[in-house]
């Protein structure tokens, strides 16, 4: 995902900052409410980290880098948790291996959730004394946990469904019945526009800075591609029509005996965090990967669009609802279905710098820049998305294969 390293001034007061904070780490651990010990320890694939690996990683983010690094005298819960829980930080030191993360058995979810109330106390207490700098890796800590409540439902998610019972995590409201809008084209500007986020608020270092870029002529269209349009595509041949792939993705296809998107069977049902459930055919499709959408939208005579062609479309959308308005401020006709949530939306934009990036000071620098390669760009946000999170100019990437987030598309053309 677009990552935590980065850094911001801080929105607010000590005492604000700290309300968004504790929130931030209260939800976390109600979304650990449901899952036993062992739920909490799985990993199911090397990409995805065991759900107490989630909570603990969380917690090591704010005992290094404001603790530690902030507060006179602090002594650390546990000073061997430094390896367990150090993600991909060089400068932090040698980690456990990330592939290995399921086989920590030990520490328990218990003592994970006693590492957490340690370190939020130390938090509560320091919190009225702590510097700018200290308030600005807060602020960051607090986006970085929020991308990872993210990650803890979808790696959850994947965790369940490798279990044969397919147990659900939770209830889930039945599906939306919902009409779907016919598909038209929003036309977007052409010339020099602005993207990237601006000087003040918080966003990441990959977001900045605020550039020009040129747009060529272009439509996008008004809504994410459904699950009915993807049984379409399924019905019309499109996992065995090499002419629709890219070279890599028609190996990906052939090798992994890809034929739908992940967790979706013959029998026209899905394995959601509710369990097992009838696919919404009016729902936006989700779990597909950069490959799938990109042989869609060929399929469908459209393409993907650029990252600079979605945030020019999403900058004109209100930013509550995420439904684009028109010039009067207005719901757009035809504009349903917002720009942020249910899923992420695959752009052909490689995840690289802008002109005159740099990456934030520090250890907490490393992340984004050193990413940037063989990633693709996604943007908006996604049903496990926390509210308030995304942004117009927020950039989330993945490796073109990857598909258990809740990721789908929207389709472009040239105009």
């Amino acid at each position: 995902m677009a990552r935590e390293d980065s850094s911001s001034n801080p929105e607010g007061t000590a005492a604000s900052i700290g309300e968004r904070l504790f929130a931030t780490r209260k939800l976390t651990l109600g979304l650990a409410a449901p899952l036993s010990d062992a739920d909490a320890t799985i990993q199911p694939f090397p990409d995805a980290s065991p759900a107490k690996w989630h909570l603990a990683h969380t917690t090591w983010f704010f005992e290094t880098f404001v603790l530690r690094d902030h507060v006179l005298g602090y002594t650390p819960f546990d000073e061997r948790y430094a390896f367990l829980f150090n993600s991909y930080y060089e400068a932090e030191g040698p980690r456990h291996a990330r592939p290995r993360r399921g086989m920590l058995s030990r520490p328990s979810l218990d003592e994970v959730r006693s590492y957490r109330a340690h370190v939020d106390e130390a938090l509560e207490r320091a919190l009225p004394h702590m510097s700018p700098a200290a308030l600005d890796l807060i602020e960051l800590g607090i986006n970085h946990e929020q991308q990872h409540q993210e990650l803890f439902l979808t790696d959850i998610l994947a965790t369940l469904a490798e279990n044969p019972l397919e147990p659900a995590y939770g209830e889930l409201p039945p599906p939306a019945c919902f009409a779907v809008e016919p598909l038209s084209w929003h036309r977007g500007r052409g010339g020099v526009v602005e993207i990237g986020a601006g000087p003040d608020g918080f966003a990441f270092d990959a977001e900045r800075p605020r550039h020009h870029t040129f747009l060529p002529d272009h439509a996008i269209a008004n809504r994410r591609v459904t699950s009915r349009e993807w049984s379409e595509f399924i019905e019309g041949a499109g996992y065995s029509t090499p002419k629709l792939w890219l070279s890599e993705g028609w190996d990906w296809v052939q090798r992994e005996a890809i034929a739908a998107p992940l967790y979706w069977r013959e029998d026209g049902t899905e394995f959601t965090l509710g369990g097992r459930r009838e696919i919404d055919a009016a729902a936006p499709v989700a779990h597909v990967s950069y490959f799938e959408a990109d042989a869609f939208a060929r399929w469908a005579g459209a393409r993907l669009p650029t990252e600079a062609e979605w945030e020019d479309f999403a900058s004109s959308a209100d930013p509550l609802t995420g439904n684009q308005l028109d010039d009067a401020g207005a719901v757009a006709p035809g504009a349903g279905g917002g720009v942020f949530g249910d899923v992420w939306e695959w752009t052909q934009s490689a995840f690289t710098s802008y002109p005159g990036f740099a990456p934030a000071a520090g250890a907490v620098g490393e992340y984004n820049g050193k990413f940037m390669s063989g990633q693709l760009v996604l943007r908006g946000a996604s049903c496990a998305t926390p509210r308030g999170h995304s942004r117009a100019s927020y950039r989330n990437f993945f490796p073109p294969a990857a598909r258990w987030q809740f990721t789908g598309m929207r389709l472009a053309r040239d105009a």
